[in-house]
């Protein structure tokens, strides 16, 4: 396959960038989209060009960090993350814009690259559970409900890779902020904090810059691990109870 890739250049978070074209061929239909970027890598790098800077970890899309806009869309054509994305979902010839996640929480780092540490802030504000130290209590100690695991196993399910966010016209953190919450709330285990956990969270996403959340619903249509879109007024019911029970 023959691709011309328009790719978003950014030398730093403090200058400004552009789309960059490039020409990239020999693509394999079975590579994936980011095996495909390490091609053009390695050629920009024989030329004594820089190469494009993209995020990327396990590339067995389960950690989350390969967020990009593909043509527009969040990981691309397929409901998928992007390193799971293969070429053969794109015809020979093809024209590709490839951007960074754009939303103002998630500030541009050098070209694909954002800083997602205002996930990190939210989590941190109450997505922990209160456990006493020592051994490892039976995994039957406390009972739960299969209703509740079974939701508490969805939720958990979101890796935190910002697509909700760069699909929502709002850069709304609602989906991922209401997974986090719903995960912990609906075991026993989180009992404790679920009042403050809730109040918390919110609070910290609000302080971060995220969108407020107008239910256009694209961030669960964009969501490579099915975050339900009711998840928000999950949060939202958490939210309005802990209010009214004095938040703490």
């Amino acid at each position: 396959m023959n691709l011309t890739l328009r790719i978003w250049r950014q030398a730093g978070p403090d200058t400004p960038g552009s789309m960059t074209t490039y020409q990239v061929g020999g693509i394999s239909p079975d590579m994936s989209f980011l095996e495909m970027l390490d091609t053009l890598n390695e050629e920009l790098i024989l030329r004594g060009d820089a190469p494009v800077a993209f995020d990327h970890d396990c590339r067995e899309g389960i950690c989350g960090a390969c967020g990009m806009v593909i043509n527009g869309r969040a990981h691309g054509p397929e409901r998928t993350t992007t390193c799971q994305l293969h070429m053969r979902h794109f015809e020979d010839g093809d024209t590709i814009d490839v951007e960074p996640w754009r939303a103002a929480a998630f500030p541009v780092v050098k070209d694909l690259v954002v800083d997602r540490s205002a996930f990190d802030r939210i989590i941190g504000a109450g997505g922990y559970i209160t456990a006493p130290t020592g051994s490892a209590p039976d995994a039957h100690a406390t009972p739960v409900p299969k209703e509740a695991a079974d939701t508490a196993f969805e939720h958990a399910e979101c890796i935190g890779c910002g697509a909700c966010v760069a699909a929502c016209p709002n850069g709304s953190a609602m989906l991922f902020t209401s997974a986090k919450v719903v995960h912990l709330n609906v075991l026993p285990q989180g009992g404790p904090e679920r009042a403050s956990r809730v109040m918390n969270m919110v609070e910290a996403m609000d302080a971060e810059g995220f969108g407020g959340c107008t239910n256009t619903g694209e961030c669960a249509t964009a969501c490579p691990k099915g975050i339900p879109l009711p998840s928000i007024a999950a949060m939202n019911r958490e939210y309005l109870r802990s209010s009214l029970r004095g938040g703490r």
